[in-house]
């Protein structure tokens, strides 16, 4: 758009309300709201309107049955200062997000990194062998069998065959034993979409980026990486963030397919587990739809940091 026309557009602006600016606008780029249509359509449905209730509905002790009564801050009051089931699950969603969401980010990147380097016929075939574990619905059973609490499970099998216990571990169901055997598979199985954009992030880096960097003074793969690479990877780096924050908060499915639910002594007792116990089991979807809103807002203050901290990515 040329200088002309943005001051043309600015004052003929000025001469209309907001109002009938805006429906000038609706109206000029009608095509392209009649495509975008049917996706905000389904997003609004299954997203805000979820989103929107469940923030109504916490102020309530609706419970299915009988018609909700407004309780108003009673749920988040329990919440925070009675139940210490919800603190535990803090503490472990917590620690869980802490190191499967850094580490699983980074892990992406590096290995898709490397994977950039490879011929593309060989590119192919390990990215194919690097994702197959977040899609195979077998990681639980191989995990499950590793670490069986009988003498079948191999890792007590080899452990009393070299004589370095005398009875079998109960893997899944020692508390110190429960998370870190949960973090391990959660790491395995974070190579997931992520992963895949990180990779085609990477194929978009364009070559002469790199040949016009190395004329300004860069001299080494490190330096291309901080000054060329990320900051072309933005989107990328932010949709992985999105996806990792979002994976390591709803971290729970894990837990309930190798330790059972609940996890033994609350161990690995997660913020999810939590909400599946009020909403899917007591049906006290007030009490649920306040964690759940807790939750939510964990997940967005955490992601406005992640966005704050890339959008210093190169500088």
């Amino acid at each position: 758009m040329s200088q002309k026309t943005a001051e043309k557009k600015a004052v003929a602006r000025k001469d209309m309300t907001r109002r009938q600016w805006l429906w000038k606008e609706i109206k000029r780029n009608k095509a392209a709201y009649v495509l975008v249509a049917p996706y905000m359509l389904l997003f609004t449905i299954f997203t805000v309107l979820p989103v929107v209730l469940s923030i109504i509905i916490s102020f309530t002790d609706f419970n299915m049955l009988q018609i909700p009564n407004i309780v108003w801050l009673d749920n988040y009051i329990s919440l925070f200062l009675d139940d210490d089931i919800f603190l535990l699950c803090c503490k472990n969603t917590f620690v869980f997000a802490v190191i499967v969401g850094p580490a699983s980010y980074l892990m992406s990147f590096l290995v898709a990194w490397f994977i950039n380097e490879l011929s593309p016929k060989v590119r192919a075939v390990v990215t194919l062998i690097f994702y197959a574990p977040s899609i195979s619905g077998q990681v639980y059973l191989i995990w499950g069998t590793l670490f069986s609490g009988d003498s079948y499970g191999w890792v007590n099998a080899w452990l009393l065959q070299f004589g370095l216990i005398d009875t079998e571990i109960q893997f899944f169901e020692d508390e110190d034993w429960v998370m870190p055997l949960c973090i391990v598979v959660a790491l395995w199985t974070s190579l997931g979409t992520a992963f895949l954009s990180f990779i085609a992030g990477l194929q978009g880096v364009r070559r002469e980026l790199y040949e016009a960097g190395a004329v300004d003074g860069i001299k080494n793969r490190w330096q291309e990486l901080w000054y060329i690479t990320l900051p072309q990877m933005r989107p990328q780096l932010m949709f992985g963030a999105v996806m990792a924050i979002t994976n390591s908060f709803g971290f729970g499915g894990i837990v309930t397919a190798l330790c059972g639910f609940p996890s033994v002594d609350y161990c690995a007792h997660t913020i999810m587990h939590h909400l599946e116990d009020y909403g899917s089991q007591r049906l006290e979807y007030g009490y649920s739809s306040t964690i759940a809103v807790v939750l939510f807002a964990i997940m967005i203050g955490a992601n406005a940091l992640v966005r704050k901290v890339i959008s210093k990515v190169g500088e």
